[in-house]
């Protein structure tokens, strides 16, 4: 975490990638949320619903696991591409990163479609069996992070199709499973815990009774909060990038030691 956040202090301006991509999210989320919701259609149908409202059903939620998956996976390319500029010696730009995404539009496209069929199977499967729906759902949803953790770099720097990215990145994770695993709980628990402060000031606020007060400490704790997450995705899109260089070619990016990159290497 430490080395990604000095890539980050370096380019700043690639919080701009996460700010644009959950402004871009939320606006999905109202576009598709408000409609089924004063249409009732918000449910899932259960097993007795006609085929056609589960069919309009799954296919709207297909659609906007789609448009979304397109959104965060444009983006987080971006930040990938000037990642690896950065850690190759180089200064990128804002622009590169965005030139870099969109001359891999069919790639993104095509792996969001892929992400959105196996994140619809995987509710298909929860909505069908509920306690043990949603143990298989979350175990194949862990693996598929997993297996998939590193296509988006691939997509990036080998322009590979989605399917050859899946594949390569299934083979550069057996040797780098355990950073993997390692990488995404550090990030996790550090940003969780990062989080607990705000969360404290607006219980302490609220002993307070004084309206404007609790109102001041809430924007507050929201705009730490925000911060927060933008960051979060930044360093961990940084992670991937760095993972990736490492995994492929055995190359440490500039601003990693080799001691921190390979401690966590499983190697056969």
């Amino acid at each position: 975490m430490s080395a990604c956040w000095q890539v980050l202090k370096q380019d700043t301006n690639l919080l701009i990638f996460p700010l644009i991509s959950g402004l871009c999210c939320l606006l999905l989320l109202a576009s598709f949320a408000l409609p089924l919701y004063f249409t009732g259609r918000w449910q899932p149908p259960g097993g007795g619903a006609p085929a056609a409202h589960q069919a309009a059903y799954y296919g709207v939620l297909f659609l906007f696991y789609l448009c979304n998956y397109f959104v965060v996976i444009f983006f987080n390319a971006g930040i990938i591409a000037c990642a690896t500029v950065r850690m190759s010696g180089g200064n990128p730009t804002v622009g590169d990163g965005f030139r870099a995404a969109a001359a891999r539009l069919p790639a993104i496209a095509g792996w969001a479609v892929l992400s959105a069929t196996v994140g619809l199977i995987l509710r298909l499967i929860e909505d069908r069996s509920k306690w043990v729906g949603r143990i298989v759902a979350g175990l194949l949803g862990m693996a598929w992070t997993v297996v998939s953790f590193l296509v988006v770099p691939i997509l990036v720097v080998e322009n590979k199709s989605p399917i050859a990215a899946l594949q390569e990145s299934t083979a550069l994770l057996k040797k780098t499973w355990g950073e993997q695993v390692a990488g995404n709980v550090g990030f996790g628990l550090m940003f969780f815990l990062l989080a607990l402060p705000a969360f404290a000031v607006i219980v302490l606020s609220l002993f307070s009774g004084n309206v404007a007060i609790i109102a001041v400490c809430i924007l507050l704790a929201v705009i730490y909060l925000i911060g927060l997450g933008l960051v979060q995705s930044a360093l961990q899109s940084i992670f991937q990038a760095a993972l990736f260089l490492y995994a492929r070619d055995g190359r440490v990016p500039e601003g990693f030691e080799a001691e921190v990159l390979g401690t966590a290497m499983l190697r056969k």
